[in-house]
């Protein structure tokens, strides 16, 4: 067992850099292979996560991350479907653009309409966010429903979001959601298989932010 002595002395504002060059040097022969533009988001998925199958397993649509970008700087907002990915995201950096985050899966006539219907809450706050007069960028990181109802919707006509972040963790209809936004024509960054969960979404939209205002080069 290595001794507290035989620890990194790193001081407290390096430890995110350190991180990062370790991450680099890990991935080896695989930095090459990421796609250009998407670097920083797989390298921050895998730091927030401590796992390097994002390095294969993450997914960009054509200039997904370019889009994205451009879409928050004109203002778009976030919307997740749990707090917790809500509370992960950079409002303050979000809102230098006009942006909000938001989600509506605790509202009460969310509940209520869910229950009457019965679908998950989820299926009623993605609705909720489809009616909305807003450029959308959807972070989804738990619900499978979520996703599937956000493919209907796009089929339909009546949604076109700026992106969709399809990262939801878990065993249960997660991987052909996935695979269903994948088909679509929207812009999306997918996190193939079972991995992913809020703080992956969230920190996917932490990604976009810090590209944009530049606040770190990692």
């Amino acid at each position: 067992m290595s001794s507290i002595t035989e620890l990194e002395n790193v001081k407290p504002m390096d430890i995110e850099k350190r991180s990062f060059e370790i991450i680099t040097e890990e991935l080896g022969e695989k930095n090459a292979l990421l796609k250009p533009g998407t670097e920083l988001i797989v390298k921050r998925c895998i730091h927030t996560s401590a796992d390097f199958d994002y390095a294969d397993n993450l997914c960009f649509s054509e200039d997904a991350a370019a889009k994205a970008m451009q879409a928050i700087r004109e203002g778009a907002c976030i919307v997740t479907d749990t707090q917790m990915a809500r509370s992960g995201i950079n409002k303050k950096a979000l809102a230098r653009f006009g942006g909000e985050a938001f989600c509506f899966i605790s509202d009460e006539d969310v509940a209520a309409e869910a229950k009457q219907r019965g679908v998950t809450r989820a299926v009623v706050s993605m609705e909720k966010a489809a009616r909305m007069n807003r450029k959308l960028i959807f972070a989804i990181g738990n619900a499978p429903t979520a996703l599937v109802r956000l493919y209907e919707m796009i089929q339909e006509g009546t949604l076109k979001p700026e992106l969709v972040i399809g990262v939801p963790v878990g065993f249960v209809n997660v991987i052909p959601s996935k695979e269903m936004i994948m088909e679509t024509d929207v812009p999306y960054i997918v996190a193939r298989g079972r991995k992913g969960g809020s703080n992956i979404a969230a920190c996917i939209c932490n990604a976009l932010l810090y590209m944009i205002n530049n606040d770190r080069g990692y």
